[in-house]
């Protein structure tokens, strides 16, 4: 990636229902014209963290869908995600699959009837993990940004956390709204 342009990582046009609920992946907003793949994904339940527990309304330690993926651009690791469902709301349901299908995570709960509609990103900066540094194949002192996304229902019931790492070299990250 350092021989091409940082990805663009459009926060509001990325997230447009049109985008997922027609079948479209968000990642692919960022990627257009370049090879996105996600190598690696891990789907299963796990014990809420503490943060994750109080936005989703569940008892910490309580069960949830968690789902990880590492995605990739151009051969290169650029960023971890992993999203925190609520596991009775998605048992039985595609979500709980490696490939949700067309659209993804969002348009699979808009099939759920509690489709996203409004969502929160707060967004911070560090240095790695080794962890992550390693999974990101990170040179030494590059920092990673940190969002963590919120998905809400139109009755704000928050349906997803989703923490993302990203690799900063590789990643601008772009607002475009109106006053």
């Amino acid at each position: 990636m350092a021989d091409r342009d940082p990805l663009r990582r459009r926060g509001v046009e990325r997230l447009a229902a049109d985008r997922w609920g027609g079948g479209r992946s968000i990642g692919a907003a960022d990627t257009e014209g370049r090879e996105l793949i996600v190598d690696q994904v891990e789907v299963g339940e796990a014990p809420a963290p503490g943060g994750v527990a109080e936005v989703l309304g569940v008892e910490v330690g309580a069960g949830v869908c968690l789902r990880r993926r590492r995605y990739v651009v151009d051969g290169k690791p650029v960023s971890l995600a992993s999203s925190y469902l609520p596991a009775e709301l998605v048992a039985g349901s595609a979500v709980v699959r490696e490939d949700a299908g067309p659209g993804g995570i969002y348009a699979r709960l808009g099939e759920l009837g509690v489709a996203p509609v409004h969502f929160r990103e707060e967004i911070r900066s560090r240095m790695p993990t080794q962890v992550e540094a390693e999974r990101l194949g990170l040179s030494v002192g590059t920092p990673v940004i940190l969002v963590c996304r919120t998905a809400f229902t139109a009755d704000g019931r928050a349906v997803e956390v989703n923490e993302m790492t990203l690799d900063s070299a590789s990643y601008v990250l772009e607002y475009d709204f109106d006053a």
